[in-house]
């Protein structure tokens, strides 16, 4: 009996993370406003930037290296979340039903 009610709760959760995520990835594909598209590039600068520190061929400062590493990954957070944000107040889920 538990094991039946453990195996339904977690395809329950697995089909929840499932919508989720198709609702990320329609949120993606709408329109963008333009204050997040200049956050998405300024994001995507960052990344660059921090990325093009880690791959210097000549030996830095762990402190340096340590700084492009935050640099990259700050940039690629900016650049995930701004390209959610859609310039409608609907929320994708809302549409399905």
């Amino acid at each position: 009996m538990e094991k039946e009610s453990f195996d339904k709760l977690k395809n329950n959760s697995k089909e929840r993370k499932q919508d989720k995520l198709k609702s990320y990835f329609k949120r993606c594909g709408k329109e963008t406003p333009p204050f997040f598209k200049k956050l998405r590039l300024a994001g995507l600068i960052i990344a660059a930037v921090g990325t093009t520190v880690l791959a210097a061929p000549i030996a830095l400062p762990a402190v340096a290296v340590t700084i492009a590493s935050y640099l990259a990954t700050a940039g690629a957070v900016a650049t995930a979340v701004s390209q959610a944000a859609i310039s409608d107040g609907s929320d994708c889920e809302e549409e399905e039903k």
